[in-house]
C-alpha cells in the first residue's frame, strides 16, 4: 500500500486527484496540505512513503523544500505535479531530490504509474524530459546564465520574464511587493540584464517560456 500525501493549494485540483487515487486500491490518502508549511508538519507527525507536491504553492514553493521533506524523511518518494512545463523546472527539481516531474495535462493513468515507480524507490521522467535531461548532460560543461539564480529566483524571473508585474508577482506568491522587487533586482544583476524586457528575451531564446 502507498501511503500519499497531497501538497496542492487549489482543493478543485485535491479533489481531483482524489478520485483519480480512490480508483487504484494499492493507494491510501494519508493526508492533504495546501501549503508547505502543512507539509513539514504533517511529515514530522505522520508517516507516509510518497509526496505529490506542487510547485507553485503560496510562501515557500514545493521546489524550495524538496531538500527539508528529504531531510525529515530520507526515504520518501517525492513526485512534482505542476501546471508549468517540464522545460522550466523539472531539471532543478530532480536536482534537488525529487523522484519524477509530471505536468497536470498528463493523463491519470501516466500518474498512476509514475506513483508505483517512485514508491519502488525508482525515477518517473516523460519521453520529453529525458530529451531535456540528455541535452543538460551534452552542455554541462556551457552552463546557462539562469542556473546561477537560487530556485526563488528562477521563479520570480519566469513570471517576470512571462509579462507579470512585480505587484502581480508578489500577489501570486504571497509575498511583500519590496521582497520581489529585491529578487528582481537581484536578478537582473546576476543575469547581467538591464530589464523585464532582456528577461523576456532570454526566457523565450531559451525555451524556458512560450
Amino acid at each position: 500500500m502507498v501511503r500519499i500525501l497531497i501538497a496542492d493549494d487549489h482543493p478543485i485540483v485535491r479533489t481531483g486527484l482524489k478520485q483519480i487515487l480512490a480508483d487504484d486500491p494499492g493507494i491510501h490518502l494519508a493526508g492533504e496540505a495546501t501549503n508547505s508549511s502543512e507539509v513539514i508538519d504533517f511529515l514530522w507527525k505522520h508517516d507516509c512513503d510518497l509526496v505529490l507536491l506542487d510547485i507553485g504553492m503560496p510562501g515557500r514553493s514545493g521546489l524550495e523544500i524538496i531538500g527539508e521533506i528529504k531531510q525529515i524523511k530520507p526515504n520518501i518518494g517525492v513526485l512534482i505535479l505542476s501546471i508549468y512545463p517540464e522545460e522550466q523546472y523539472a531539471v532543478r527539481a530532480l536536482r534537488a531530490g525529487a523522484s519524477g516531474y509530471l505536468t497536470k495535462s498528463s493523463a491519470p493513468i501516466e500518474l498512476i504509474l509514475a506513483i508505483h515507480k517512485v514508491s519502488k524507490g525508482g525515477k518517473y521522467v516523460s519521453q520529453n524530459l529525458a530529451e531535456i535531461l540528455a541535452s543538460e548532460i551534452d552542455r554541462h560543461n556551457s552552463k546557462q546564465i539562469h542556473e546561477k539564480l537560487s530556485d526563488r529566483e528562477y521563479q520570480v524571473m519566469l513570471m517576470l520574464a512571462s509579462g507579470k508585474t512585480v505587484t502581480e508577482v508578489a500577489d501570486d506568491l504571497c509575498l511583500s511587493v519590496k521582497t520581489i522587487s529585491t529578487y528582481r533586482a537581484n536578478i537582473l544583476e546576476k543575469m547581467s540584464m538591464k530589464n523585464n524586457a532582456q528577461l523576456t528575451f532570454y526566457a523565450v531564446e531559451k525555451n524556458l517560456i512560450k
